[in-house]
């Protein structure tokens, strides 16, 4: 490795700079100092020689006689020092003036900055004492020229000396601190330079004997030291090579390399779980158990593990009983928790080892990402922190590093059992909205909307309980209900014989599940629905995913006889782009976002803009969220013919439902 830019350049540069910048300053604070003094002394000069031919001038200006004040001012010439003399009214009127040569121009910003020219003004007297006012005044002024040259001279002088100075002085403290310092420290950087491989962990540095007690002697003593401790660490890590090649899971370096590499392929905010767990069990066995042992518990219980994730989890090994798990799926605090459960649950179930039955106790410790700078090693450093928080608080525990997402996972547990509690108690139900033909007011079709019984004894459907539905993964289960009890609906219909579609939301989720169109399939088979009955409405609740998945799993519904209409059409994922991905399939309808209809009659655009788009693909439009007849009329003067909304009619229990709109009319 070759230096470039050695310290010695570094910091004569620097010495010197300082020293220029110091000394400018001082040459201009000197030079002020030295041209006031000029000036007061040149000022001085003028008023001696303004005493001197004050009172024969005063007496020349009183008798009147100009030409002897004029010999008298002229007298005043051989004076090298002045550049003007003159005599002048109290009224400011010049009455007398000597030539004097031209003066030589000074430049503009040395007479302002340094008050030039330098002048005086001395009364004339009357010598008689009952007239003391001045009968005129006598001005004189210096030669500026005389004081520019004194400055250019100054100036000159004390740059040429203190810059000499300044030399003098940066080699003087270069050449100490290079001696001090410099010079050990290239020293010391040849030496590590030079020095071999095999010898770098046992190496150790020769303390200087002019620095044993400075910072230098201090940091060849810290590298000393910690040498050492590399060392001892060196020959425990050789003794502990066999047993993590036992396991071959990555190291601790290997694994934030992994992580690290991870970090730099995700998108920022992206969200990923690291845990590190520790299994007290292997600690414990220490002198208790043998090798072989002992190493059969390890191989267990990284069966155990493995037996746990995905493939895409990453393990790694950070020591003989601490294991670091990077899980790329767990992207959110629920998730998380659940398989940290798992895990505790799997480990902790007895093991069988040579007619000894252990149960192992662990400790496991949670992070996930909060923020795109974080680097590998802090987030490691997070997950083995919250392990040990767990341990401290007893056997079998399990803490995030922030309590806020301990704090999450649990409300997402307890949610979780909530709903599945409730689709076994029966605490869902459906409940019917009609779709009318605002024309005529004709029943035309029905949406199935999900309710929960409230602790009020009401019936509606909580905030946010779909999206959390989601993140926790009972959308499936929730989902799986809805459908069947909506086929169920249809087939009680078609019994009547009542033909009319039934709408059911479809969460993107549920879109990507690999069984949705055989539960389907099979429910639509089991009740011998009509074609065409069904239609799923593809909500924007998460994204869809992969385009050519989704294409393929709608063609799928298609054909098991299920009709496809995009909810919340121009919001969100529903757009333009959205709808250019599903062009090739049958979507039979689009739904109007209640938040477009509700601005009518005041703004009508959004509504134009469905209408038009939904006219150019040749499908049909239901507006959502009808509840005035101004907005019946605007969105059939638009063209929208089906309405939905509470001027119709509110969501009704099934029961209710059928009693409206398919009792038999009662008979007069």
């Amino acid at each position: 490795m070759r230096v470039s830019r050695s310290l010695t350049i570094k910091q004569m540069a620097t010495i010197s700079g300082v020293a220029v910048v110091t000394i400018s300053i001082f040459i201009v604070i000197q030079l002020f100092h030295f041209v006031q003094q000029r000036r007061i002394d040149y000022a001085q000069q003028m008023e001696n020689v303004a005493h001197t031919v004050r009172v024969p001038l005063s007496q020349a200006v009183l008798k009147a006689d100009i030409s002897q004040a004029e010999v008298i001012l002229n007298s005043l010439k051989p004076a090298g020092i002045l550049g003007r003399a003159e005599v002048v009214l109290p009224d400011g009127l010049q009455a007398l003036h000597t030539d004097f040569e031209p003066a030589k121009p000074v430049p503009e910003f040395i007479a302002k900055v340094f008050e030039l020219p330098v002048q005086i003004t001395v009364p004339l007297y009357s010598v008689e004492p009952s007239n003391p006012k001045p009968m005129a005044l006598l001005i004189l002024q210096a030669d500026s020229w005389r004081v520019y040259q004194f400055i250019l001279s100054a100036v000159s002088t004390m740059v040429t000396t203190y810059l000499l100075l300044a030399l003098i002085l940066s080699v003087a403290i270069s050449w100490c601190i290079n001696k001090l310092i410099v010079r050990p420290l290239g020293k010391i950087a040849n030496e590590l330079q030079a020095l071999p491989a095999q010898d770098v962990i046992s190496h150790q540095l020769a303390l200087p004997s002019l620095h044993r007690n400075d910072e230098l002697g201090m940091l060849i003593r810290s590298y000393n030291r910690n040498q050492k401790v590399v060392e001892s660490v060196h020959d425990e890590m050789s003794r502990l090579t066999t047993r993590f090649a036992l396991t071959n899971l990555p190291n601790k370096a290997l694994f934030l390399a992994l992580l690290e590499q991870h970090l730099s392929a995700v998108a920022d905010g992206e969200i990923f779980t690291v845990m590190v767990l520790r299994i007290e069990t292997l600690q414990d066995a220490n002198g208790v158990v043998t090798d072989e042992q002992r190493d059969a518990l390890l191989l267990t219980l990284l069966e155990k593990i493995r037996g746990c994730i995905d493939d895409a989890t990453v393990v790694g090994q950070l020591s003989l009983s601490d294991f670091a798990l990077l899980v790329k799926r767990a992207n959110n605090p629920f998730r998380a928790m659940r398989l940290a459960r798992v895990l505790l649950m799997r480990l902790n179930q007895p093991v069988s080892l040579h007619q000894m039955q252990l149960r192992p106790v662990l400790s496991i410790g949670i992070t996930q990402r909060a923020a795109s700078q974080t680097t590998a090693q802090d987030f490691l450093s997070r997950a083995a922190s919250a392990m040990m928080s767990a341990h401290q608080q007893g056997k079998n525990q399990i803490l995030f590093f922030d309590p806020a997402m301990m704090a999450r996972a649990h409300k997402r547990l307890t949610q979780e059992h909530d709903i599945l509690k409730g689709l076994a108690e029966g605490e869902f139900r459906l409940f019917l909205q009609p779709q009318v033909d605002m024309r005529s007011g004709r029943l035309v079709g029905a949406e199935a909307l999900l309710r929960q019984h409230q602790p009020d004894g009401s019936w509606a459907l909580p905030e946010e309980l779909i999206v959390n539905a989601e993140e926790i993964g009972v959308i499936g289960s929730l989902g799986r209900w809805v459908f069947e009890e909506s086929c169920q609906v249809l087939a009680d219909w078609q019994k009547q014989g009542i033909v009319l579609p039934l709408s059911v939301n479809l969460s993107a989720v549920q879109l990507r599940e690999p069984d949705m169109v055989t539960h389907l399939r099979d429910l639509i088979q089991k009740h011998r629905i009509m074609p065409g009955s069904l239609m799923l409405e593809i909500t924007e609740t998460a994204q869809v995913g992969e385009p050519e998945k989704a294409l393929r799993l709608l063609s799928e519904l298609q054909q098991v006889g299920v009709a496809v209409a995009l909810d919340d059409f121009g919001m969100g994922y529903a757009n333009l782009n959205w709808l250019s991905q599903f062009k090739s399939l049958p979507v039979s309808k689009l739904k109007m976002d209640r938040s477009f209809v509700c601005m009518l009659p005041h703004d009508d655009t959004m509504v134009r803009i469905v209408a038009a788009i939904a006219e150019i693909v040749g499908l049909d439009v239901i507006a959502e969220g009808v509840e005035t007849a101004d907005q019946r009329d605007w969105l059939l003067a638009r063209g929208v013919q089906i309405g939905q909304g509470y001027l119709y009619s509110e969501a009704l229990p099934v029961a209710s439902f059928n009693q409206k709109y398919f009792a038999p009319a009662p008979q007069a």
